[in-house]
């Protein structure tokens, strides 16, 4: 049997290049060399090299985070080339990028979300108007990007501006969102016409981290994360049935992992990602393990989906 030649991605320019580069090495390692001739590219110096091979590249595993590769971009650029790509179109990449977009689509679709407001860079910000609004404490995030970059937990009003500013210094709008106190889960979906749900994983960020931020996804040993989730049948259905409609309201395809926080019996939703960590400890893969499904076994199926 012929091997597929599979160009994979990881690197790029944002500011998750790191986090990409050593994703890619590791999907790199699990792929089956008896099935697949692979060939790395990286988009910050390697787009000729990548539209040159074109004609010769049967698929293609996108392991990019952030802008120019979670967003729709690089998606394009494939698109154009003729070469198929695991999971999500342009549309779904920007929109599922886009904080604020997503939001409204998920409330379209009656999905519970916490309360919050956009602010873009020239608008003045009124901390104390802002806490009357959402309350204290409040999240304040980026609208485009991942890892947490960017984020901060605010419990006063004097703390406002100075996450605001941090905030604007990954993007030109900003989301501030009330902040809710529970247990963080996140619900992953594979699959193309009829997507199903994997088993969900409970995060659990170390001492000293009050939620999932940077440090915490990837400094080995500060999180915990469970899998299947320490909740009830009911609230597991729940958040998978959730997981699933946050895909279908975003326009994705192929799989998709949705954050979310559990307090008491109600589940919001958070935001959805379009390109997950791929290693074999990201939540995704841990996930599809607990359902049966090896890291080996998780890249050929995504790549069978993305021919399909």
């Amino acid at each position: 049997m012929k091997k597929l030649t599979i160009a994979l991605l990881s690197g790029g320019a944002s500011s998750e290049r790191e986090v990409s580069l050593k994703s890619g090495d590791q999907v790199y390692e699990a792929l089956d060399k008896e099935k697949y001739k692979v060939i790395r590219y990286d988009p910050k110096t390697e787009i000729n090299r990548l539209v040159a091979d074109a004609p010769e590249i049967d698929a293609c595993l996108i392991i990019l985070h952030g802008p120019f590769g979670e967003d729709g971009t690089v998606q394009g650029l494939l698109d154009l080339l003729g070469i198929p790509y695991q999971g999500t179109g342009v549309l779904g990449s920007a929109l599922a990028m886009n904080k604020i977009a997503a939001k409204k689509l998920y409330e379209k679709a009656g999905l519970p979300v916490p309360p919050y407001i956009a602010i873009n860079r020239d608008e003045k910000i009124d901390p104390e108007k802002i806490a009357d609004q959402l309350g204290l404490p409040l999240v304040v995030k980026p609208v485009q990007g991942g890892s947490s970059i960017g984020m901060s937990i605010v419990k006063s009003t004097e703390t406002l501006k100075h996450a605001v500013d941090i905030a604007f210094e990954q993007d030109n709008s900003i989301l501030i969102e009330t902040y809710i106190k529970g247990i963080e889960i996140t619900g992953s979906v594979i699959g193309n016409e009829k997507p199903e749900a994997l088993p969900v994983v409970e995060i659990i960020p170390g001492k000293g981290h009050e939620f999932f931020d940077y440090e915490a996804k990837y400094t080995a040993g500060l999180t915990q994360e469970t899998c299947p989730a320490r909740i009830n049948e009911d609230l597991t259905k729940k958040a998978q049935e959730y997981a699933q409609a946050a895909h279908s309201a975003l326009f994705c395809k192929g799989y998709s992992r949705t954050d979310m926080i559990l307090k008491n019996n109600d589940i919001y939703v958070l935001e959805t990602n379009t390109i997950p960590g791929m290693t074999p400890t990201s939540l995704l893969p841990l996930a599809a393990a607990t359902a049966g499904i090896s890291f080996s076994e998780l890249l050929d199926t995504l790549i069978e989906l993305s021919i399909s």
